[in-house]
């Protein structure tokens, strides 16, 4: 049996899609919920780089932009080192609906890692979104 490769989530925001948009592929957008400080080039092929708070950094290549309904990026995977080629490709889906958007996160490619790579990034990235996406509420509902 082979291990999970993606990790799913989704959510119900009573905001128009173009809010949700904003926050999620502008710098000043993610670094308001997603890291502390955030530069994006948003296009097919754009770079985008995100740090938090105590000197983490993530680097992220732009995969996909469909404004308003799909955002994706790849980013190295968690817990591996610094230069490792692997990657999980992130992928946001708005979806118009009648109080609002419905938000589909996906992450896929962990299954391209051994055991203890994968319980690492898999669990990480599982508890990562869900605080993430605590926060993107959070930001959307205050702004």
């Amino acid at each position: 049996m082979g291990f999970p490769d993606q990790i799913v989530r989704t959510i119900e925001l009573a905001h128009p899609p173009a809010k949700i948009w904003a926050a999620i592929t502008t710098a000043e957008g993610l670094a308001s919920w997603f890291g502390n400080t955030a530069t994006i080039d948003l296009r097919p092929g754009g770079a985008a780089r995100m740090t938090w708070e105590g000197g983490h950094t993530a680097n992220m290549r732009v995969e996909r932009v469909e404004e308003p309904s799909i955002f994706g990026f790849t980013w190295q995977i968690s817990g591996l080192p610094e230069g490792d080629p692997r990657r999980t490709y992130v992928e946001f889906t708005l979806e118009p609906v009648d109080a609002g958007t419905r938000l589909t996160v996906v992450e896929t490619g962990f299954a391209q890692l051994p055991a203890d790579e994968h319980r690492i990034a898999f669990g990480g990235n599982t508890d990562g979104w869900a605080s993430e996406l605590a926060e993107l509420v959070q930001y959307l509902d205050a702004a």
